[in-house]
């Protein structure tokens, strides 16, 4: 996909959505995104079909999607349609205004709109282990995801714009839980988290970020404990809107389902007995694109797909980052499997800031890393690979206090000694894969061993000392050099 680009419309109970996607085809990248919210779920309950006024707005943000297509020249226009055009008596009114737009509507079955959940969490999340919810405006999925796959998945007709009549008579959590243990799902999630996919799951955490002035506002693995749910679900019954209104980027469209939002996420938790809740900022669009991977391209992982492709584009030397990642990697060979693939980001990511003016160097290399579009990492992950890019251009620490709070001082210290030797190996080589492929480093008794082939003591010098000796004293362990024979 690294040179087509492709449009998904998505035609949901609450919005309509424009997503254009190009870039590698693990991962692309979002190039233009818009919503509309129609509301065509809102009349159902009442009256069982779309009322006039969501058409209308529906036809027109079709027709703007359609035109916006073809003048982005996109290669592959897919137009899909969930719960609210299926169920609506008059559905089939809005699929034929779409044909009529130029747009083949497909629309998806409640296992399809669940499988597709499913796959835009594991694409986003390989490793989920748990249950995934993706509550619209007209229902709610829950999908049952471990080792990469699907393994079981239902539907329910309890999306925020059809709950007025349900939610107005008392025990509501006692008949969500009665409709799910039903069908299977009591227990489903024990000791695991259930996954968040849907807009007023994700205003949600809004909310959240905003009450608690949780120190980075990014969504994505964002994680929600069922206390602070029931708490968020008892404030938002007594807030005002003005309130409301003060948390950053939540719209008005949203802010008015978030109750409802609250109240099935409330109800739906104890049922499947999860441990958590971790929002995914990927859900059925991305699964769409997901689904349609080769078993090779799935196993790939998202993050270093992403960092790999910024490297490229961005840094000076391309492929250089995951040579560092292999030369450095003898210094840390303790470090976690889920370490190392972040130090591995770190190497990738770590000649994006080059082009900066050098008095921000270090201020974009936090900022990439922090606020950067990446999926696969959590805040932990986010400040690791942070504080080792403010080391790798110079920084020093105690960095700022959004790193501080996402991770340990121990973290810290490892993340800093990634960027130092990273720094130093920028240095040696002068961004060339010769040097590092004739030379070595790595921990030996304790002891920093640097290995030299040759002539190519010549690279040395005072400021490849100098970063040396850095590398020396955050790791705490002294240095010696040997000549090894060339190979």
């Amino acid at each position: 996909m690294d040179g087509t680009r492709t449009a998904i419309i998505d035609i949901g109970s609450n919005s309509i959505r424009l997503v254009v996607y190009q870039g590698p085809v693990r991962l692309p990248a979002i190039l233009f995104n818009e919503k509309v919210l129609a509301g065509l779920g809102r009349s159902l309950a009442q009256t069982g079909a779309i009322d006039e006024p969501s058409l209308a707005l529906a036809t027109a943000a079709l027709a703007r999607f359609a035109a916006l297509a073809r003048e982005m020249a996109c290669d592959t226009v897919r137009t899909v349609a969930t719960a609210a055009v299926r169920d609506a008596s008059n559905g089939d009114a809005l699929i034929a205004r779409a044909n009529d737009l130029g747009l083949a509507v497909e629309l998806l079955s409640g296992e399809e709109e669940a499988h597709a959940a499913g796959h835009g969490v594991l694409s986003a999340i390989p490793d989920a282990d748990g249950v995934v919810g993706d509550l619209g405006g007209g229902s709610l999925e829950l999908v049952r995801v471990s080792g990469g796959a699907i393994r079981a998945h239902s539907s329910f007709p309890l999306g925020v714009l059809r709950l007025a009549e349900l939610r107005a008579k008392p025990g509501f959590d006692r008949r969500v839980a009665r409709i799910l243990a039903e069908a299977g799902w009591q227990g489903a999630g024990t000791g695991r988290p259930l996954y968040l996919v849907g807009g007023s799951w994700r205003s949600l955490a809004r909310v959240d970020i905003h009450d608690r002035r949780y120190p980075l506002p990014i969504l994505h693995e964002y994680r929600m404990s069922a206390d602070r749910i029931q708490l968020l679900r008892r404030k938002l019954a007594a807030v005002d809107r003005a309130w409301l209104k003060a948390v950053p980027n939540l719209s008005g469209g949203r802010a008015a389902t978030l109750s409802a939002a609250t109240d099935v996420l409330a109800a739906v938790l104890p049922v499947l007995g999860s441990s958590d809740t971790i929002v995914s900022a990927f859900g059925l669009r991305e699964g769409l694109l997901h689904q349609r991977l080769t078993p090779a391209q799935a196993r790939l992982d998202p993050l270093i797909v992403a960092a790999r492709d910024e490297g490229r584009r961005l840094g000076r030397f391309p492929e250089h980052g995951d040579l560092i990642d292999r030369w450095i990697a003898p210094l840390f060979e303790d470090d976690a499997p889920r370490d190392r693939r972040l130090r591995q980001v770190a190497c990738l990511l770590a000649d994006t800031s080059w082009r900066a003016n050098p008095e921000f160097r270090v201020e974009l290399g936090i900022e990439t890393a922090l606020h950067g579009n990446w999926v696969g990492i959590d805040a932990r992950g986010r400040a690791m690979v942070a504080a080792a890019l403010a080391a790798s251009l110079g920084g020093n620490p105690p960095y700022n206090r959004v790193i501080t709070a996402l991770a340990s001082p121990g973290e810290l210290a490892r993340a800093t000694a990634w960027g130092l030797a990273i720094r130093l190996a920028q240095r040696l080589s002068g961004g060339l894969a010769g040097p590092l492929e004739r030379t070595g480093i790595g921990v030996r008794g304790g002891v920093i061993e640097f290995q030299w082939r040759g002539a190519d003591r010549a690279l040395g010098g005072e400021s490849v000392e100098k970063r040396l000796r850095a590398l020396s004293n955050a790791m705490g362990l002294p240095t010696v050099t040997r000549d090894v024979q060339p190979a």
